[in-house]
């Protein structure tokens, strides 16, 4: 069965000591250290100011586990995009910025939107998750 590692490395000389952080984990189902993720959803997207857009459209099942990664790939870093989860703010993505965060879709309107505020940006997604159930036809 597939599965979805993340990994971040994170350096900085912002310091009088340069710190530099590495991380890795598996993303695992709900309740679970056996199964990992192994559901995705990804889309790219091109949004011009002004423009709000639903990134993820179908809702997984709700009290299952969802990560989230989206990415600006603007080359300008001054475009940037607002981005909201079931109406409450997340933060704003700048040109390069990226996010990967868990995501709660309790119900049908916990929904995840950008909107691009300035300039036409180029935004990657991808969610991962589990709980989407396919029948055979």
């Amino acid at each position: 069965m597939a599965t979805t590692t993340a990994a971040v490395t994170l350096t900085s000389d912002l310091l009088s000591d340069n710190m530099s952080v590495t991380a890795s984990t598996t993303c695992m189902k709900a309740g679970t250290t056996a199964d990992g993720l192994d559901q995705m959803e990804y889309g790219l997207v091109e949004i011009a100011t002004g423009t709000a857009y639903d990134i993820i459209c179908s809702t997984p099942t709700a009290s299952k586990a969802s990560k989230l990664y989206i990415k600006n790939h603007s080359v300008d870093e001054t475009y940037y995009v607002s981005v909201v989860l079931d109406a409450q703010a997340v933060g704003r993505l700048y040109g390069g910025d990226w996010m990967f965060i868990p995501a709660d879709f309790h119900d049908a309107n916990a929904d995840i939107e950008i909107t691009a505020v300035t300039g036409t940006n180029k935004i990657e997604f991808a969610l991962f998750h589990e709980g989407t159930t396919l029948t055979a036809s």
